[in-house]
């Protein structure tokens, strides 16, 4: 049996096969379809893997580490290009995404992990990243539920937040209203044949003008090779949804404790995402140890937590490479290229990765 959904256009706009509906690939999609291309995408379970898991915080600056100096650089211009985004979902939809710039306050639990936070205020100020210290005494608001022993904390005033369960619907509502096709079969291999791409999937074959691989951790499809294949290998995390205290218009919350880095990520009514797991395996679970250690260190940072119901827990594969640095690179086969590598700053990228896909297909 044989499918198409791509559909036929101008030369002036090729059909584009985006395979992957996460984040990276819906804003992909859209920012195609903006431009007048023909697009579908595959993925059997849009969203469903690393968005699905994502806390959904742009924090350029909080998530700064030694020697990723070039991946803070390009994440700067992230809530830039979100509210640029938001912008063309508004034009398409008449709605958008709601974008949250209030901040990071990072804290320590104890000695050594504020010996932790002095080691990254040293990067980041090599990196020029604006913050400031700050201290329970002298602002105690941004200090609000947390652990009385916690008495100072850097802010990194630049950060923000997004829902990304509202981000990829508002993203899949755009996509629809653009004529974007979503076709939610897993596809088994991608090809070239006679000057075109083709996908095959569990339905049939398609075939377009190009072709994006979007697949986060799982890599490419079969069919597909890379001339210098980078390395992408799949970093587990974990993240916890509970109803507790609203620190929506506060800094959202980063800590060391006992080593361990926490976050927690607070929405209007009091809908916290706690997380910051990162562990080096392939299954898409959750362990009881695991869980046991971030609920731990979130409720020694906000005790308020011990009496939180629990909503939910999510967990997802996120893409790292070697150097923990994204890429845009072409295959070996041509009309294909690959979108992957984003780690734990998927949602914060997302525009900005697809504007690579814009300049690639405009070059072509």
């Amino acid at each position: 049996m044989t499918a198409s959904y791509a559909r036929d256009v101008t030369n002036d706009h090729p059909s584009i096969v985006v395979v992957g509906g996460g984040i990276i690939g819906l804003t992909t999609a859209f920012r195609l379809a903006r431009r007048g291309h023909a697009v579908t995408i595959f993925d059997p379970a849009p969203a469903r893997g690393a968005t699905y898991a994502a806390a959904g915080m742009i924090a350029p600056t909080a998530e700064i580490a030694p020697g990723e100096e070039s991946n803070y650089r390009f994440q700067r211009g992230a809530i830039d290009a979100w509210r640029d985004m938001n912008r063309e979902i508004n034009e398409t939809i008449g709605r958008t995404v709601s974008i949250a710039q209030t901040g990071t306050l990072i804290v320590g639990w104890d000695a050594s992990d504020r010996r932790l936070i002095e080691q990254f205020q040293s990067v980041a100020t090599e990196f020029g990243a604006p913050m400031r210290a700050v201290t329970r005494a002298q602002e105690p608001d941004l200090f609000d539920g947390l652990s009385a022993r916690i008495g100072e904390g850097l802010l990194m005033h630049e950060d923000g937040w997004l829902d990304p369960d509202e981000a990829v619907a508002r993203l899949l509502e755009a996509n629809e209203r653009l004529g974007v096709v979503v076709v939610r079969e897993r596809v088994v291999s991608a090809t070239v044949s006679d000057g075109a791409v083709v996908v095959e999937a569990d339905s049939g074959a398609t075939r377009a003008d190009y072709g994006i691989i979007a697949t986060g951790a799982d890599g490419l499809p079969g069919g597909l090779t890379v001339p210098k294949a980078p390395t992408v290998r799949p970093v587990r995390g974990v993240t916890v949804r509970v109803q507790s205290l609203d620190r929506s218009e506060l800094p959202t919350v980063r800590a060391y404790v006992r080593g361990r880095a926490f976050y927690m990520v607070s929405r209007p009514g009091g809908y916290c995402v706690l997380g910051a797991t990162a562990e080096e395996k392939p299954q898409p679970l959750v362990e009881v140890g695991e869980l046991q250690r971030l609920l731990r260190d979130g409720l020694d940072i906000v005790p308020e937590l011990e009496s939180a119901p629990l909503l939910e827990i999510r967990n997802g594969l996120r893409p790292a490479t070697t150097d923990l640095r994204p890429f845009f690179v072409p295959l070996a086969e041509p009309r294909w290229w690959w979108s992957s590598g984003h780690y734990r700053h998927g949602v914060t990228v997302a525009p900005l990765a697809a504007l690579d896909a814009l300049a690639a297909i405009g070059a072509s």
